[in-house]
């Protein structure tokens, strides 16, 4: 009898061992919720002094959901994401993935969040190609285990003699920066990380698109048991009611999609031959003031190019081009002295930024006191009241910086203290300093420690 009832007690040990724990169950109990990504400016970098990208940011933002640590990996390349993820050795690859109908054999997708283009992309000075034909008379490389592997194969069936090659090393970026180099001639990138990478390499131009706007989302590993899916498809609807996706794809698209090509050139430019001879002065007043130092010179470098006797038809004058009045202020007694211009231009943003409501959070704190720097608090405050009467979130700079431009029509600016404003402004001059902060920072590389909750052998690189 006895030993019958050993024989029970461990044939339901080894039932209820048996039984797989729901992926989501699983997650929650380790605390952790383990992510694949890839380093990249549409994915996951260094941006001054703390970790960025939009895959990582809505990753974070999925993790506080599920009320777990996010733990980020970072394979070697795509082919190894894509089998890590096959093999459930994480919970999902988040990584700007395309679904197509070879990935959804050997892995499962979450619901889409957004669409990209193919893009074939060759250099400025170059013969551009003007269809899929042309591409046999130079050197065409992508990433190896792509989309654009796929989409280049179907092309094949059309035309026979297309050929390409397959890097396993270089991510797309990486290939962007060859054809820039002339180290290749074409290559095939998504239509984001072609405007995310275009103001650092300014001579890529883009010939064609080679496919339809395609869906992308994150993957998980095919036999995925639907409670994380079933979790993940609850977050994004909630992400989209609120409107907060399209904030995320603002906050990372929304100042790179007007490219100057003339303007991206001259900073590049003057980052050599310029930037040495006040880059200490921006180095000392960032610190003073708590601002990343090359934020102070994006802003010097949209209000000067950089050029300390600089004076504008109004009488604002140096690097930061302060007015008699904010000089006087903040005491300055020479505009024109680099020196003191830096300085008085990082107090005066301080200050602005001091008297912005304490329930404003970064980064969009430093984008409102930017567009007050540029067009006055008041007009801004009365942008934020705007918004607020819209049923926007005042606190939020891409809501604010829809509501701007209407201070210059009167059925708007009527209802505001301080009245009429040229409201366009400050939101091109807000893009403009966010595209050369970008490029300053792929410029200024830093190193920064892991923050908490990032499990990794090595930060990832500057954008």
């Amino acid at each position: 009898m006895k030993f019958i009832s050993l024989l029970l007690v461990s044939l339901s040990l080894l039932i209820a061992c048996g039984e797989a724990q729901p992926h989501l169950e699983e997650i929650r109990e380790r605390g952790e919720l383990r992510v694949l990504t890839r380093y990249a400016p549409t994915s996951y970098y260094v941006k001054g002094e703390s970790l960025a990208g939009f895959e990582y940011e809505l990753a974070q933002l999925f993790a506080q959901h599920l009320n777990v640590k996010l733990k980020i990996i970072v394979p070697d390349n795509l082919g190894n994401m894509l089998q890590l993820i096959e093999q459930g050795k994480a919970d999902i690859a988040a990584a700007g993935l395309t679904i197509t109908p070879a990935r959804k054999d050997i892995i499962r997708f979450g619901p889409v969040y957004q669409e990209v283009t193919q893009q074939l992309v060759y250099r400025q000075g170059t013969k551009k190609p003007r269809n899929i034909t042309a591409l046999q008379q130079g050197q065409l490389e992508v990433v190896a285990d792509s989309s654009h592997v796929e989409q280049l194969q179907s092309h094949q069936q059309e035309v026979p003699e297309l050929e390409w090659t397959e890097n396993s090393e270089l991510d797309s970026s990486g290939l962007l920066e060859l054809v820039q180099l002339e180290m290749i001639d074409y290559t095939i990138a998504d239509s984001n990380e072609v405007a995310a990478n275009q103001t650092l390499f300014p001579e890529l131009r883009v010939a064609f698109n080679i496919s339809d706007p395609q869906p992308l989302a994150w993957a998980m590993p095919l036999a995925e048991d639907g409670t994380l899916y079933n979790e993940m498809a609850t977050f994004f609807e909630q992400l989209d009611a609120s409107g907060d996706l399209d904030r995320l794809i603002a906050k990372y698209y929304g100042h790179i999609r007007r490219f100057d090509y003339v303007d991206t050139r001259t900073i590049h430019r003057r980052i050599l031959t310029l930037l040495p001879k006040y880059q200490a002065d921006f180095e000392k007043a960032a610190n003073e003031f708590g601002f990343d130092w090359r934020l102070l010179a994006a802003i010097s470098y949209q209000e000067s190019h950089w050029n300390s006797q600089a004076v504008s038809s109004t009488g604002v004058r140096g690097l930061m081009m302060l007015t008699q009045s904010t000089a006087k202020q903040i005491g300055i007694e020479d505009r024109e002295d680099p020196s003191q211009s830096i300085h008085g231009g990082a107090a005066y943003l301080a200050s602005i930024r001091k008297r912005l409501p304490e329930q404003i959070t970064e980064p969009d704190k430093t984008w409102i006191a930017l567009a007050s720097y540029n067009l006055g608090l008041g007009h801004v405050e009365d942008a934020r009241v705007l918004t607020e009467k819209a049923g926007s979130n005042p606190d939020l700079w891409p809501d604010i910086k829809a509501h701007l431009p209407l201070l210059a029509k009167k059925q708007w600016y009527e209802q505001t203290r301080h009245g009429y404003a040229r409201g366009g402004e400050p939101v091109r001059y807000v893009e403009n300093i966010r595209r050369y902060y970008d490029i300053l920072l792929h410029d200024q590389q830093k190193s920064i420690s892991t923050e908490p909750g990032i499990d990794q052998q090595t930060p990832p690189p500057a954008l």
